[in-house]
């Protein structure tokens, strides 16, 4: 019988390279800052009112006078005619109320005269064209907005801020050729 020998090498196991021991953390120090009323004051209110008192004599239209300025919205065109005194506001003739239909239309159409403190003590005769009513009462603020800011610049300030003098330029997109409306695409069929 024949023998054989075999021979086996035992491999060594890695050595891993020693770690460094980690760095101590050092426990956090308190540190009190005082920080000045001034600079925590957060920003101011969105809406701001122009003081009802002061209002009054800020708006200076001679009788029969009138500030007047032009207010859009989409396809909407507003001319407004702003009038000191107590009158019926009216929008191509008809009662601001009865043209609007709905209340929340015509706060929003009077804000800009709520922010200023004017509610009582003026009134607008419109004359409105284009768009829907919502857009239209949209328009009717922006051109109420824009003449209280040409009449006197004291309202500009608190009307700027609320968004008021801004023309919202966002208008319907353009359909486009090859497609049903101004981004869908035609109905398309895998098989």
């Amino acid at each position: 019988m024949v023998t054989t020998k075999k021979t086996t090498t035992e491999k060594k196991p890695a050595v891993k390279a020693p770690r460094k021991p980690k760095a101590v953390k050092e426990a956090p120090v308190e540190k009190t800052v005082v920080v000045e009323a001034e600079k925590i004051q957060t920003e101011k209110p969105y809406v701001e009112k122009v003081v009802a008192s002061t209002a009054i004599a800020q708006i200076n239209l001679a009788e029969g006078k009138y500030a007047w300025a032009v207010g859009r919205r989409k396809t909407s065109v507003a001319n407004v005619r702003l009038f000191k005194g107590k009158g019926k506001s009216t929008v191509n003739k008809k009662d601001i109320g009865v043209y609007f239909g709905n209340n929340a239309l015509v706060e929003q159409a009077f804000k800009p005269l709520q922010l200023a403190g004017l509610e009582n003590q003026v009134y607008v005769y419109v004359n409105a064209n284009g768009g829907g009513i919502n857009s239209q009462s949209q328009a009717v603020a922006h051109g109420i907005a824009t003449a209280l800011a040409k009449h006197n610049t004291e309202f500009r300030k608190v009307l700027k801020k609320n968004g008021l003098l801004t023309r919202d330029s966002r208008m319907k997109e353009r359909k486009k050729p090859g497609l049903k409306r101004a981004r869908r695409g035609p109905q398309w069929a895998k098989r």
